[in-house]
């Protein structure tokens, strides 16, 4: 897998890391890679947690609209509608940016630990599009309603401590203790019965599947209606001029 890599981490930790370095864009190859590896990790008999990182500057920088304009959205949410389905329990290290899709997928794991240099965004109403990820889901169930209504109205950046303070990450630590935090928490894990933390994991996201894909059901369909408006065109046009957008409402 060439955009995915799988390294064993000890006894029972598995380390899953995004291969496209500095920004790491997915797409709909990348994704499938993705839960092809975490399924592959919970078929085994030795890998009981696993700690989800990337190569580069930043964790993710979600889908690239300037290159990936037509990309099939609902193939997309099908492959990420995986992630959320896998068995074993996942941290997210979180270096850089996790920004649109990248901050969807840091969501769709249990527990995330970023760094002080780290932010989060879901930056969707900034390029005039729908958000997407099952972030109408995942964002409320982390932060609450009325700090989702504010992260995905105004398409903010959160620093990391300001992230944790909201409930967007569950550590900060300085860059170079990122992964070393992130598999501590992912082995600490681990050091339970591996049954019992799958069964109680399960019990706790009952239902989850099944909220994010009537969301994600909802979020293409409107992201679908907003790929064609002269907002949505502005807002990737000043996102790759590195400029503010200016929206008219068409």
């Amino acid at each position: 897998m060439s955009d995915v890599s799988i390294e064993r981490e000890g006894e029972h930790v598995g380390i899953v890391r995004l291969c496209r370095p500095p920004n790491n864009f997915f797409d709909t190859a990348m994704i499938m890679q993705l839960a092809d590896a975490y399924e592959e990790l919970a078929s085994g008999d030795w890998c009981r947690a696993i700690v989800l990182g990337a190569e580069g500057k930043h964790f993710c920088a979600g889908l690239d609209f300037g290159h990936n304009a037509g990309q099939d959205i609902e193939a997309l949410y099908d492959q990420a509608l995986r992630l959320f389905a896998a068995p074993l329990p996942v941290v997210a290290a979180v270096q850089g940016a996790a920004i649109g899709g990248g901050c969807g997928l840091a969501l769709s794991a249990d527990f995330r630990v970023a760094t002080t240099a780290s932010r989060f965004s879901a930056n969707f109403a900034r390029l005039g599009f729908h958000h997407g990820f099952g972030l109408s889901v995942t964002l409320p169930n982390v932060v609450g309603q009325q700090a989702s209504t504010d992260l995905l109205l105004t398409g903010r950046r959160v620093g990391g401590k300001d992230a944790k303070d909201l409930g967007l990450c569950d550590d900060v630590v300085e860059a170079e203790q990122l992964m070393t935090t992130a598999v501590g928490r992912a082995a600490a894990i681990a050091e339970s019965a591996p049954r019992a933390v799958r069964a109680i994991r399960a019990t706790l996201r009952e239902g989850l599947v099944e909220r994010v894909r009537a969301a994600m059901v909802h979020e293409s369909e409107e992201q679908d209606r907003l790929r064609t408006s002269a907002d949505f065109a502005e807002g990737v046009r000043a996102s790759a001029e590195r400029r503010p957008p200016h929206f008219t409402g068409a």
